[in-house]
């Protein structure tokens, strides 16, 4: 026991020592779950690049038919191959592609010779922008939904909330779109009925482009993520622990926040996963509704010219974005939910 010059004993701050050690067992346990994820999704990825790469033999797509024609000979075809190193042996051509991709290279067009990867970061910029805006309005709609149908369960505001999620979840987000261009571009007025402003060209002129186009993709997410929430809030209220802080006198706002809520989100945290890729891989038919020249739309024109680099290029960037943020959702798990620290 220390004591001070005045002849007062000085009493250790515990708490203080209690919170530290709480952060650095909450910090081990992200560490922890962060290199598990690593070594689940790093052989994910080099599987996926090499079924990726192997797209082009499967295919038996060249260069040489969309520059020649129909009219290309056996010579011409062969000399534009080698130009390209497609008359290397596979593994070699897929060493140099991998090494290549590492470094941020994706090669370049065999429709007009363009950089891949300035090409798909000119239309992911957008892409990302409506994604990311789709993702905070389900997750703020979804979380708002699923928490007001779990503490009034089983009454008509529940019964109202499952049939309106169950009615958007259903819906095309073509279809959304649409009528929200019918409604607030062309009838009201209030947004731009096509195209993209930069960020730089102010907030607001940014948001008025992608708000619409957000709207109509968030539909989904708001669905899944009510049911997702409202389900394991449910199931979270009918654990003994909580039981356990009703006999106590707990208050319900503090066995919402400190239990319910904390164990009941797990679900709802995994679905979005995978919603994030999900809004920019399947945001083509709304791109074009909208006229935005996104992502989307870049890997279909692609797909469609038989353009395999540029094809290769967007199923890397997919996948990248697919591990990065389930990496980072399982996080967050670890850190919010207690089941997932206990690796249950």
């Amino acid at each position: 026991m220390a004591v001070s010059t005045a002849g007062y004993a000085v009493v250790p701050d515990r708490r203080g020592q209690v919170a530290v050690a709480r952060a650095r067992r909450a910090a081990g346990r992200g560490l922890v779950t962060l290199a598990r994820s690593v070594s689940i999704f790093v052989p994910v990825f080099l599987v996926a690049t090499f079924v990726t790469f192997a797209l082009r033999a499967i295919s038996g797509l060249s260069p040489a038919q969309i520059q020649l024609g129909e009219s290309a000979t056996p010579e011409a075809v062969a000399r534009i191959e080698r130009a390209w190193g497609l008359d290397r042996p596979f593994l070699a051509q897929y060493w140099t592609w991998f090494e290549n991709i590492l470094h941020g290279d994706l090669g370049v067009s065999w429709a007009n010779g363009a950089d891949i990867a300035t090409l798909i970061g000119n239309g992911l910029s957008i892409s990302l922008s409506v994604a990311t805006a789709a993702l905070i309005i389900g997750i703020v709609g979804g979380f708002a939904l699923g928490t007001l149908a779990a503490l009034r369960r089983t009454t008509w505001i529940d019964r109202a909330i499952t049939g309106f999620t169950t009615i958007i979840s259903v819906t095309p987000p073509f279809v959304v779109g649409i009528v929200l261009v019918s409604i607030f571009a062309v009838g009201l007025g209030w947004f731009p009925s096509a195209g993209y402003v930069p960020a730089s060209a102010g907030t607001w002129p940014w948001l008025s482009h992608i708000l619409l186009p957000a709207l109509a993709l968030s539909f989904d997410t708001v669905a899944d993520v009510a049911r997702q929430l409202r389900a394991g809030l449910i199931a979270a209220y009918q654990e003994n622990y909580v039981i356990g802080a009703v006999v106590r006198g707990l208050s319900p706002r503090r066995i919402f926040f400190r239990h319910v809520l904390r164990n009941g989100t797990g679900p709802a945290l995994a679905v979005l996963g995978l919603k994030f890729p999900m809004l920019i891989g399947s945001s083509v038919v709304t791109e074009w509704i909208f006229g935005l020249q996104g992502f989307g739309r870049f890997a279909n024109d692609a797909a469609q010219a038989g353009d395999v680099p540029a094809v290769q290029g967007v199923l890397v960037i997919s996948i990248v974005l697919v591990v990065t943020f389930n990496l980072i959702v399982n996080v967050i798990l670890a850190r919010v939910t207690p089941a997932s620290q206990r690796g249950l």
